[in-house]
């Protein structure tokens, strides 16, 4: 055995048998060992943004971490935005990055790097094995890391001579990776209950992170039912479970000044699973922090706790487990027909989405107003970007659909956006993925206008619109996904989107919608 079949060996005992690849020559070892050990599905990207945006995608859904396979230090680099991404989202991840062979480095070769440089900024632990008899040691603390609470990126150096070396005798058995710890009640309970208690008008519950799965936000309603306290999530959530049935929890508004309105009357804000809301960027003359001044934060759990404990034992001490859920969302309403716009996509989006649907959104300008629109669909998950880093959505719909087969993946993304990872289309084919992918077109990034008039910047010129349009030549997303073998067509008005959606939803494999704005 040498060690990269050592490592593989390690991560299939670690229950890690997802491989998101873009291999090159160092990792060709791994490669063969992949081959030649049973019990690892390896899924090959055309990009490393997609190879690492999808295994995001695979972690909010599986709860476990894939491994990614990367080249070196520039495959790494392509990698980075959806790293990021997935950072924010607290997905795990275990990277195994292909490095030269020790012996090599001291040449100075061109694809020589600082891995660990490039790797720091978007792993929260980095580490090279320095010889084959660490393989079994170094992959067993990097699926630890990635399995930590909440999740981490961890990224495992492997040379190409630690690769390649035979395992000079049967490595030490790796321990189980150790339990979590059990959650410890919050500092601010005590507070917390009394402000519910006494003023909760003036409170707010911000749910995020796993606060966000159904089993939670079925608690908070009923602490909403029972105090009369007011329910939010944060506009960025890895995953939200929602729909007909299930306690709607609205996220809080990207832009600024809707954010400041939402928040305004609250004097105080319980956070369950999230963070102090603040401004995505700095606008002249408007504050970061969306809180009213003075509002009080009392956090009832971190990411790091179990949030259905938390919220269960604030219910008990209300007594409003004894009381049925505010807040439940109704049925969608029948489809809309007419002109494409923001309102009626997503009204037709909720008249038609299938039960226990994946849908990832990145629809930019487009998709500003689909949380309340779709709040009424048929039960679903709701992914988003949490890093805001473009490229998001069509690799994290492949993860999302090979964590959950049987379950239809539904795709938003704008044009622009699209364009940083359409490599995901030909993944989705070769893989026949169950998903159906939406393209926004308006041949712009729109959401960089807005944002050039927000930060006072002033009325664009020829050049500025140049930078902000996608014209000349335009975009054809049905030829692109076609030449990526995606079945496409496109539509322009609502009574034929939401044919096309019930087509897709019914029909095996991926598809493409062009939806022209």
């Amino acid at each position: 055995m040498n060690g990269a079949e050592q490592l593989v060996h390690t991560l299939l005992d670690h229950q890690v048998d997802m491989c998101f690849t873009n291999p090159g020559t160092s990792e060709m070892h791994f490669v063969a060992a992949l081959d030649r050990i049973a019990g690892m599905r390896c899924v090959l990207g055309l990009h490393e943004t997609v190879v690492t945006g999808a295994a995001d995608g695979y972690y909010r859904m599986a709860d476990r971490p894939a491994a990614t396979l990367l080249h070196l230090g520039p495959g790494l680099a392509n990698g980075l935005a959806n790293l990021h991404n997935a950072k924010k989202a607290r997905s795990g991840i275990v990277n195994i990055v292909g490095d030269h062979a020790a012996a090599h480095l001291q040449l100075d070769a061109p694809l020589t790097s600082d891995i660990h440089g490039v790797a720091a900024p978007m792993s929260q632990w980095v580490r090279t094995s320095a010889g084959v008899a660490d393989i079994a040691a170094d992959g067993a603390e990097a699926v630890r890391q990635a399995n930590a609470r909440p999740g981490r990126i961890a990224t495992l150096v492997l040379p190409a001579n630690v690769a390649w070396s035979e395992v000079p005798h049967a490595p030490a058995p790796v321990a189980a990776l150790a339990p979590a710890p059990a959650p410890q009640p919050a500092r601010d309970f005590e507070r917390i209950v009394q402000a519910l208690r006494e003023q909760p008008q003036s409170t707010l519950l911000l749910l995020g992170d796993r606060a966000l799965r159904a089993c939670c936000t079925e608690i908070a309603g009923r602490i909403a039912a029972a105090t009369g306290c007011a329910l939010r999530a944060e506009f960025y959530t890895a995953r939200l479970e929602r729909g007909a049935g299930r306690v709607a929890v609205p996220r809080l508004p990207y832009a600024v000044a809707p954010g400041l309105a939402a928040l305004a009357g609250f004097q105080r804000i319980i956070l369950v699973g999230a963070s102090p809301p603040v401004a995505f960027f700095a606008y002249p003359d408007q504050p970061g922090r969306l809180s009213a001044p003075g509002c009080e934060f009392l956090t009832l759990a971190t990411p790091e706790d179990a949030p259905q404990d938390a919220l269960q034992a604030l219910s008990e001490a209300l007594g409003a487990h004894k009381v049925r859920p505010a807040l439940v969302a109704q049925d969608a309403q029948p489809l809309s027909t007419g002109a494409l716009t923001p309102e009626g996509i997503g009204r037709t989006l909720a008249a038609t989405l299938p039960a226990q649907a994946i849908v990832v959104e990145e629809a930019m300008t487009t998709g500003r107003g689909f949380d309340a629109l779709t709040a009424g669909a048929a039960p679903h998950d709701w992914l988003t970007s949490c890093g805001g880093a473009i490229g998001f959505a069509l690799p994290a719909a492949v993860g999302a659909a090979l964590a959950a087969p049987g379950r239809r993946v539904l795709a938003l993304e704008g044009d622009g956006s699209g364009m940083y990872t359409l490599q995901s289309l030909w993944t989705m084919a070769r893989e026949q993925l169950d998903i159906t992918v939406v393209i926004f077109v308006n041949r712009a990034y729109g959401i960089l206008r807005g944002e050039l008039a927000a930060v006072g910047a002033g009325t664009p010129g020829k050049r500025a619109e140049d930078m902000l349009s996608l014209r000349r030549p335009d975009l054809d997303w049905s030829s692109l996904a076609k030449g990526m073998g995606v079945a496409a067509q496109r539509v322009d008005d609502l009574q034929a989107l939401g044919r096309a959606l019930q087509r897709s939803y019914a029909t095996p494999g991926p598809t493409l919608i062009e939806a022209m704005l």
